[in-house]
């Protein structure tokens, strides 16, 4: 026996369906193909710009060992700040400067959450490589950056690979509040969903941004699992609880 509820489930479930049936919503600068363009755009500047900041100097603190628990605590303050507050906090800023809305606020917001995973990450798997693999190297006549690089680096990739994964999934994720200061990307359907009170959209908004946040996480993934030697891979379990 089907209940009103269930009734009232399937007709809605229908009704999604049918809006991503329909081609209107799919071309066009509202549709989804430009949606979804606009939010892969700012996801991949948002990383690439966060792990170009984050990265060198955490590869160089830990090679170094400076900073220690001082360092990467200071560079985790920015997490307890939540992501729409930093949007908010930046809307001015950046009108001010004349860079406008929409973009640069939703962009620094998302640097502000990528960057610290990135440099903890890589600051704990380049710190944690076993000191007397590090001796040994230097014994063999080895540069302090020919250590870094060949020693070093290589034993913390799958844990700075998988903290620019995990940070990459979560800016993909949080890039919806783009939405709420100008910026396209499929946060729009959210939004505008919320303000014409079209469930149908909301809920087709919230579909693909889920999509891609899984697609971009098994994309990623594999490319780890490509490029991380198999007797490395087990130096990234850890990471969910770091990044956490």
């Amino acid at each position: 026996m089907v209940t009103a509820e269930g009734h009232g489930m399937i007709d809605f479930l229908g009704d999604v369906l049918a809006w991503f049936a329909n081609p209107d919503n799919w071309t066009g600068a509202s549709g989804i193909l430009n949606r979804l363009r606009e939010h892969v755009q700012i996801t991949a500047a948002a990383t690439a710009a966060s792990a170009a900041l984050a990265i060198p100097p955490a590869l160089w603190l830990a090679h170094r060992r400076l900073g220690g628990t001082f360092v990467v605590a200071v560079v985790n303050i920015g997490r307890a700040i939540p992501s729409f507050a930093i949007v908010v906090l930046f809307l001015p800023i950046s009108i001010r400067l004349g860079l406008g809305i929409g973009f640069w606020p939703t962009f620094l917001a998302l640097l502000f959450l990528a960057v610290p995973p990135m440099f903890t990450n890589t600051y704990a798997g380049v710190a944690g490589v076993d000191p007397e693999l590090v001796e040994a190297s230097r014994g063999m006549g080895m540069t302090g950056r020919e250590v870094l690089a060949m020693v070093e680096l290589p034993m913390a990739s799958p844990v700075i690979l998988a903290a620019v994964r995990v940070a990459a999934v979560q800016v993909a994720a949080t890039a919806t509040l783009g939405a709420l200061v100008g910026w396209g990307g499929l946060g729009r359907f959210i939004v505008d969903g919320f303000a014409t009170q079209d469930n149908v959209e909301v809920f087709a908004g919230a579909v693909l941004v889920a999509g891609l946040a899984i697609v971009l996480e098994v994309l990623l993934g594999w490319f780890e699992r490509r490029v991380v030697p198999t007797t490395l891979q087990s130096r990234a379990e850890s990471i969910e609880i770091v990044v956490a």
